[in-house]
């Protein structure tokens, strides 16, 4: 009993903190940090309209009594667009749709919080704010406007209406036209209000329509961070109405008109044609003639046809003109504003007579005449006595003409004729006029009609007949000739023959010949014919000239000439044949080298002067062989020793003979012989190339002793260059100068002493540093049957005291250093000249230091 009443009490105690936790649970609500706030509760929120989509704008913020966490949320009105959308967790609002405050101003979004037991729904406004994104839009378009064209200077003709949809600066609107040079109108910046500018005055017949662009211009504002302004454009189109402020024309002035041999009164002479100057708004017109008719002549008033009254044979004059009036019909029918013209009416009769040549004595169709070629240009052929004529009257008696033949050879004037006319023909083209082209030109004189639709035409023969004169030189048919003739040709052998052409007729194309220039004296010309042949006693020889020029002269009766150039080659004949120097030839052969045997042969060319050599005879035989080009003459391959060649002869001098033949390749050929004696030996034992050399050169010394020249030369300058080297070297090396020091006198009762330097030969390059005795030195100098100069002396050192001097010490020399200098060598020259000159410079070092403490002790026994 006691157990269940505790737990009545623990089940009462546990409803009362459930029933009192429900009564303290408080809903969650958003913070309200005003408009200008991007957090809290989007209350009276302004978002720009050109925020980029994706932004985030805005982030609700709020919370909840007991702190339990919170999510948010974001509705729109059922059908409206769904601008925004917020994270439930953070809060963030993010632009979802683009913004367009023209279209919509004001958004409507309910926003909730929820701490997931109690949520909370709030309704607020979000402003869109202005960008100037709108350009000014034209109203009532098309603009078209019909003015006068006698409306006023600066009257008002139209006024222009353009709005822009955004506000402030952005929506405020301006107005300018285009600029243009040729423009009669302006406009009012602020108003719209379109004007006729000052000063300007509208034409219709000049330009019956006007295009006005005008510009409209807002305030300019803020878009996307960036200032700009924006512009619309309209076209105003201004059509100019015409009024009556311009006279009549006539159109297609001037007029003429014909009569004809065969009109009859009522025939139509001519219609003129006139227009109202106000196109726009034209008035009738009306015709009339108000002088220079005679009373033969009518017109329509309406339609302005002239016709003729009276027969043509009772006119009085072949020419009239007329005087014709258009005037303008009001609108009362009263004449106002008018214009004046002239009409020329001509009396012609029919085309029926054609052109017609006549000479002296009556018509004629040839005209024939006789003169020079040639004659100056512009010069008039008086010769010829030529008229044309027609016996029309007026258009029908006018024609042209035309001289046909030769191209631009003639020419005719006049060239266009009325009724009759005295031809003149005239030079044109002197070159074309040539007898000797032909001695006969004819051309055809045409006369035809211009403007008659018979076009009759009439035609006369003109032929001249040419008389030559001498107006050509003699030409050759070549600049030069080429001619070849063959040596020792008997005298008079032709050699070539020369043309020269001159087509004047008569004396004038008869030609001659001469000749003339350095060479010309053994050649003679044929004056008539041109053929060049060699004089009488003319005898050529190629080996003593073979070359010719000259000139050939072709001159007519009247001196005048032409010239042309002649070359003559004298071609070479086999006409001599070779020679040697000697017919009998003593030659000295050492067994394996060849000697050599020259002969000459004097004829100019080849193969007249190309020698073959061979061996006739031999003794012995078959022991020689020759080369048939070079004639060098050698010995048979098995000849190689003496031995071979005592066994072959048995004669101790070995002496063999050789009969060679040297024949040239002319035709005929010709040859000669010699005899050589060769003295057959054996070589020296002597070694090596210069031996091989000498021997080679035993027969031509000159060769040799060029070569023992140039060995000399080489030798000459090696040792030059050593010289130089060693003089350079010498120059640049170290040497022991004496030096000045303030000594004290001795009494005079002591001799003083001398240090000589001793004398230093260099026999060998270690020896430079060895000391010699200078007595021994000059003894040995002595001994010698060559002198040579005393050694150079030192300047005296102070004398050492008394105590100082041991009389068996012998007197050391100061040594010197030289040396010379190498020219660049091998890696290994120059390793061994490094070792060398540390050993140098190492025993210089040592003999200096012994010197320098010697002098220092004589010095401080001295002092």
């Amino acid at each position: 009993m006691k157990k269940e009443k505790k737990t009545h009490a623990l089940l009462f105690l546990l409803m009362l903190h459930f029933t009192s936790a429900r009564q303290s649970d408080y809903a969650p609500y958003f913070y309200d940090n005003g408009p200008s706030s991007t957090n809290g509760n989007m209350a009276l929120f302004s978002i720009s309209e050109d925020t980029p989509v994706g932004t985030q704008i805005y982030v609700l913020n709020g919370t909840d009594p007991e702190e339990d966490p919170v999510r948010y949320g974001l509705a729109f009105e059922k059908g409206s667009t769904e601008y925004f959308r917020v994270d439930p967790k953070s809060g963030n609002v993010t632009l979802i749709q683009e913004l367009d405050r023209e279209k919509q101003d004001e958004i409507s979004v309910h926003v909730s919080i929820t701490d997931g037991r109690n949520k909370v729904v709030e309704t607020v406004r979000v402003f869109v704010t202005d960008t100037n994104d709108e350009p000014p839009e034209f109203l009532n378009l098309p603009f078209i406007i019909d003015i006068p064209e006698d409306t006023a200077p600066g009257s008002s003709i139209y006024r222009v209406q353009a709005v822009d949809k955004d506000m402030g600066s952005g929506g405020s609107v301006s107005y300018y036209l285009q600029t243009s040079p040729f423009t009669k109108f302006t406009i009012d910046g602020h108003s719209g209000i379109l004007r006729v500018k000052p000063g300007e005055t509208l034409d219709f017949e000049t330009t019956p329509t006007h295009f006005v662009t005008v510009v409209a211009k807002d305030g300019g504002g803020k878009y996307k961070g960036k200032h700009q302004v924006l512009t619309s454009t309209a076209t105003v189109t201004i059509n100019v109405i015409d009024s009556q402020d311009m006279p009549p024309y006539f159109v297609g002035t001037p007029y003429f008109g014909y009569i004809y041999e065969v009109s009859v009164p009522g025939s139509e002479i001519y219609t003129v044609y006139a227009k109202d100057g106000d196109q726009g708004n034209p008035n009738p017109i009306h015709y009339s003639i108000i002088n220079g008719s005679d009373g033969v002549f009518d017109i329509n008033s309406t339609s302005g046809c002239i016709t003729l009254t009276t027969f043509p044979s009772l006119l009085k004059n072949e020419l009239y003109e007329i005087k014709v009036k258009a005037s303008e019909v009001g609108p009362n029918n009263e004449l106002q504003d008018y214009d004046v013209t002239t009409v020329t009416v001509r009396v012609v009769d029919l085309n029926n007579h054609p052109p017609t040549f006549y000479g002296e004595n009556g018509p004629q169709n040839k005209f024939e005449v006789t003169m020079y070629e040639h004659p100056p240009a512009g010069e008039i052929l008086r010769g010829f006595k030529i008229t044309v004529n027609d016996s029309d009257q007026g258009a029908n008696a006018k024609f042209k003409l035309r001289l046909v033949g030769p191209s631009r050879v003639l020419r005719v004037v006049p060239q266009t004729v009325l009724n009759e006319a005295q031809v003149t023909i005239i030079v044109e083209d002197t070159s074309g006029i040539d007898y000797e082209k032909g001695p006969t030109l004819s051309f055809k004189l045409l006369a035809v009609e211009i403007d008659t639709p018979e076009r009759f035409s009439a035609t006369a023969d003109i032929v001249i007949n040419l008389l030559d004169t001498n107006d050509n030189i003699p030409k050759f048919t070549s600049e030069y000739y080429i001619a070849r003739v063959p040596e020792n040709s008997p005298g008079g052998s032709s050699v070539s023959s020369v043309t020269a052409n001159d087509p004047d007729s008569g004396s004038w194309g008869e030609v001659k010949y001469t000749i003339y220039g350095s060479g010309s004296d053994l050649f003679s010309i044929n004056a008539s014919s041109g053929l060049i042949t060699t004089q009488p006693w003319t005898s050529l020889d190629a080996e003593v000239r073979s070359k010719y020029n000259f000139y050939v002269k072709a001159e007519d009766s009247e001196g005048k000439y032409s010239l042309a150039e002649v070359f003559v080659t004298v071609t070479d004949m086999n006409d001599h044949a070779p020679e040697f120097d000697e017919v009998l030839v003593e030659k000295t052969m050492i067994i394996g080298t060849p000697v050599k045997i020259e002969a000459v042969d004097e004829d100019a060319e080849s193969p007249n002067n190309v020698i073959e050599y061979s061996i006739m005879t031999a003794d012995p035989d078959n022991a020689f062989d020759i080369n048939a080009d070079t004639g060098e003459i050698k010995l048979k391959p098995y000849i190689k020793s003496m031995e071979i060649v005592q066994n072959i002869t048995k004669q101790k001098d070995c002496k063999w003979s050789v009969v060679v033949e040297a024949r040239d390749r002319g035709s005929p050929s010709f040859s000669t012989t010699a005899v050589v004696n060769i003295d057959i030996t054996e070589a020296t034992p002597l070694k090596g190339p210069m031996a091989a050399f000498l021997m080679k050169s035993r027969d031509n010394p000159l060769k040799a002793l060029g070569m023992v020249t140039f060995i000399i030369s080489v030798l000459v300058g090696v040792t030059v260059l050593i010289s130089t080297a060693m003089y350079m070297r010498n120059s640049k090396s170290n040497r022991i100068m004496p030096a000045r020091r303030i000594i004290k006198r001795r009494p005079r009762d002591q001799q003083p002493w001398t240090f000589k330097i001793p004398v230093i030969k260099f026999t060998n390059p270690g020896e430079k540093f060895l000391i010699t005795n200078p007595e021994s030195s000059l003894q040995q100098e002595t001994g010698s049957p060559r002198l040579k100069p005393p050694p150079p002396i030192a300047p005296c050192l102070p004398p050492p005291p008394p105590s100082n001097v041991r009389p068996n010490e012998r007197l050391r020399a100061v040594p010197t250093i030289s040396g010379a200098l190498a020219s660049k060598g091998s890696k290994k020259a120059k390793s061994s000249r490094r070792k060398e000159g540390n050993i140098s410079s190492a025993l210089v070092s040592e003999l200096k230091m012994k010197l320098e403490q010697k002098i220092h002790e004589n010095n401080q026994g001295y002092y």
